[in-house]
């Protein structure tokens, strides 16, 4: 994925005008791809190192420069890949607005100091109740995942490969929070955080009451237990920040945090359907039953997500007749179909039109079924 991302960067440079485009969006793609493995592989990976090193130095009551030099950078790259794989996400889809680098340094602070603080309230409770640990990571995997599962999310083809998937992410919400949905999100994120609160003060608590007094001095338990209220609160001040001054939609209690391009659907103009604005490939954002009945869109969604920008009217001339191409035709309205099927048709999709795209000179265009006068878009739908 590496060697080829790099080859259609290089050939988003080498190739002609027309072609840039192109190529560099299929970069785009790739590059969200790679994040996402990069960000599973990192929680699979570092996370379990970091709660075991921080559960050795508690029990040993020391830090030897080089295992707290591992510990640091195993709770970096854990923030580091949250806020990189949201970037890269937001920079890949043109309904969603891009992230600053201000907006992603706050993101890194926000995980980092949220996930060190859980990391010590593991490593202190595991120190001491090796067994039950052990006991309360599995029930936890299995509540989130279940929380996930019940969430309907719809990333791949098959069922089984969803929930397979669902299990993967249930291992990221032991240890931070990472939405894996379009839609409302804020109040899925405050029921996270409670619980996450509750069980760091729980583990902390049944720590300080157990710990070894022999290894570990009062004021050293206090010091601790400082660290993981402090780191917590932290994580949740730069939360705020990111929300409240940094989002890329805009703050929070602003009058404009709607989110939306566009608050209405554009009223069709008189007369045949004009040309639609050439515009970059963008993910499709699968539907869910909310949305399908027209229910309104949190901050990070957009109802309609997927919309043609609305040009200025033409002046009432003779029109140039259209140079015609390669017409996809699908027998459903857009948007109004189930997510399983969206993802399905759009991986089929996906193939078809790069696939015309090098063989005809011109654009593919996909014509869906409405009410009225079929809408014609002169761009291909991907997911990443």
């Amino acid at each position: 994925r590496y060697l080829r991302t790099l080859y259609l960067g290089l050939q988003s440079r080498w190739q002609a005008e027309h072609r840039r485009r192109h190529f560099y969006w299929r970069m785009m793609f790739e590059s969200a791809d790679i994040s996402m493995l990069r960000l599973l592989e990192t929680f699979l990976k570092s996370a379990p190192q970091l709660v075991l090193q921080l559960s050795i130095m508690v029990q040993q009551n020391s830090i030897e420069p080089l295992q707290g030099l591992s510990a640091s950078a195993s709770l970096v790259s854990l923030a580091w890949m949250i806020a990189s794989y949201q970037k890269v996400l937001r920079d890949s889809r043109e309904d969603k607005m891009p992230m600053s680098y201000k907006g992603a340094v706050v993101q890194i602070l926000w995980h980092l100091f949220t996930i060190a603080a859980r990391a010590i309230a593991f490593a202190l409770f595991a120190s001491v109740f090796q067994l039950y640990f052990g006991i309360f990571i599995v029930t936890h995997w299995c509540i989130m995942t279940f929380w996930i599962i019940q969430g309907e999310t719809d990333f791949c083809m098959s069922k089984w490969e969803e929930i397979i998937y669902n299990m993967v992410v249930g291992i990221i919400y032991i240890f931070c929070w990472f939405n894996v949905k379009e839609g409302r999100s804020r109040y899925r994120m405050c029921i996270y955080y409670i619980i996450t609160l509750s069980e760091n003060a729980a583990l902390t608590i049944l720590w300080f009451l157990y710990y070894d007094r022999k290894t570990t001095s009062d004021f050293d338990a206090l010091i601790l237990v400082c660290v993981v209220s402090s780191s917590f609160a932290l994580g949740i001040f730069f939360m705020f920040i990111y929300y409240c001054l940094l989002h890329p939609n805009g703050p929070m209690f602003s009058p404009r945090a709607g989110g939306c391009i566009f608050r209405q659907r554009p009223a069709p103009a008189p007369g045949p359907p004009a040309d639609a604005v050439t515009s970059p490939p963008r993910s499709l954002p699968r539907t869910t039953g909310g949305e399908r009945d027209g229910a309104p869109g949190e901050r990070d969604s957009c109802v309609p997500v997927f919309q043609v920008r609305p040009c200025a009217p033409p002046a009432p001339a003779a029109r140039a007749p259209r140079t015609e191409g390669p017409v996809i035709r699908i027998d459903l309205p857009r948007k109004k179909y189930p997510a399983w099927d969206a993802h399905f048709i759009d991986r089929r999709l996906r193939k078809t039109i790069l696939a015309l795209e090098y063989a005809s000179p011109t654009t593919p265009r996909l014509q869906y079924r409405t009410a009225g006068a079929p809408q014609e878009v002169l761009e291909y739908e991907t997911t990443v």
